[in-house]
């Protein structure tokens, strides 16, 4: 199918999946990839005409239009409300005490990749986009537009201008990686969802350790598990959408985690914020350094929403930086290599576990609505109740067991792009082992599915 005939159709499901989602707010999303085509075209023939001040503004504007509008519907309820509470301490009544804005869906998400595409054009890594069509279906893309991943334009434009063949191999890798992905969300996250829900509803006075250990694999598999479906449907539709995740329990240091957590964020923050602020401060060394991970780790943790806990999120993360930038660990890209048996050595899975409980910690800043409530919760984590067993209606301890074998299996299948490529894998060689293997990850889904109404994506509020 030629670009002219498949552009428009996946523009117009992806406007019908965003009013389906958010009716509200679709003009918001119009507007803004409107603006930024303009302006793409503008700071180009800007560039071209030798006026780089005027292409510096244009591309400033942009940038700014874009952050005010994370700001403004993100942020100003955050400010307005604790502007009232201030007042309220100086014994000011506030005439309001939230402006309760509604969020549009994925506003984070294409607003990163309205700025990418400004910043490349005036860099002149990458030419402005001619065809309307084709820009509106990159930022409107349908798979992606609730919770990433960040699709970079460079990588994700050309492949809207490359005509559309049905592919036999597209489809089944797009089948295996949705089909992954719905199990880690469904048969993992959602059956953690429980016990973490009613641990943290009571603050975590009972089975706060549970919810501690096991908060993390339910974020990871609700968050991997959309960005796999949306990974194999852009697969199946022949596209190439960008990884967002790398296996992160296998990190063995916070440096390491990053760079496997989120890896669209990370990516994008690391290019835009970390790498011109460590340029700029080159000179001060690794205190430079330090200065440049903490407002990129602040930026991270800010992203996700205006809470002074997502602001302690980041924070303490930066902190976790600070030994291996000054061990020299924090540049040192060390790849795994499993060592007997296909295990981790007992180092690396020392460094692994440590990882984990040290990023678990953080994931109670992240979970809590409020700082207090997140100091209760650990203080919650020294009592002898921590560990009690969970009695939380409709959780299962076989539910852990589903989990640890989900990640048993992703580590199993570490180097392959979804745990089901298993063509080349023993007995699942076999067509009709690797069909039997479908068939009951279809069945455990249906089982697990069909009860009440799935809980939604985590990744959707922020």
């Amino acid at each position: 199918m030629p670009p002219r005939l498949r552009n428009p159709l996946l523009l117009l499901a992806s406007y019908a999946v965003y009013w389906l989602l958010d009716a509200r707010c679709l003009w918001l999303l119009v507007a803004a990839t409107a603006v930024a085509y303009a302006l793409g075209l503008a700071i180009e023939r800007a560039l071209q005409s030798g006026r780089e001040r005027l292409a510096s503004a244009l591309t400033t504007l942009g940038v700014t239009a874009a952050v005010a509008l994370l700001v403004a519907f993100k942020y100003l309820d955050f400010f307005a409300a604790e502007a009232a509470a201030l007042l309220g301490v100086l014994g000011v009544k506030a005439t309001w005490t939230a402006l309760h804005l509604v969020l549009p869906v994925g506003l984070s998400f294409y607003t990163f990749k309205l700025i990418s595409y400004l910043v490349e054009i005036h860099r002149t890594h990458l030419a402005a986009e001619r065809d309307a069509v084709a820009f509106a279906a990159y930022v409107a893309f349908f798979p992606t537009i609730l919770a990433g991943p960040i699709d970079r334009p460079a990588a994700f434009l050309p492949q809207l201008r490359a005509p559309w063949r049905p592919c036999a191999a597209d489809l089944a890798a797009g089948f295996r990686m949705a089909l992954w992905g719905a199990v880690m969300k469904v048969c993992v996250a959602d059956l953690l969802a429980p016990l973490t829900d009613s641990v943290w509803a009571d603050g975590g006075a009972t089975a706060a350790g549970w919810a501690f250990l096991l908060y993390p694999v339910q974020m990871y598999a609700d968050f991997s598990g959309y960005s796999l479906m949306a990974i194999g449907a852009g697969r199946a539709l022949g596209f190439k959408v960008a990884a967002n995740f790398n296996r992160p329990f296998l990190a063995r240091n916070v440096a390491e985690y990053w760079r496997r957590w989120h890896m669209s964020l990370t990516g994008w923050i690391t290019d835009y914020v970390f790498i011109p602020l460590n340029l700029h401060w080159r000179d001060a060394g690794r205190v430079g350094q330090a200065a440049a991970v903490t407002v990129n780790l602040v930026v991270i943790g800010l992203w996700h929403g205006a809470n002074w806990t997502y602001l302690l999120f980041g924070l303490y993360h930066a902190a976790l930086f600070l030994p291996l930038i000054r061990s020299g660990a924090f540049a040192r890209r060390k790849k795994f290599r499993a060592a007997r048996w296909g295990l981790p050595s007992r180092a690396d899975a020392g460094r692994m576990a440590l990882t984990y409980l040290l990023v678990a910690v953080a994931f109670v800043l992240f979970r809590a609505p409020t700082v207090g409530a997140a100091l209760g919760f650990f203080a919650h984590l020294a009592t002898a109740a921590a560990f009690a067993p969970p009695a939380v209606a409709g959780f299962r301890l076989l539910y852990v067991g589903f989990a640890v074998a989900a990640l048993a299996w992703e580590y199993v299948a570490r180097d392959r792009a979804c745990p089901l490529d298993f063509a080349a894998h023993g007995l699942l060689r076999h067509r009709a082992a690797r069909w039997a293997v479908y068939y009951a990850l279809l069945a455990l889904l249906y089982t697990h599915a069909s009860g009440p109404a799935v809980p939604a994506f985590i990744y959707t509020q922020f």
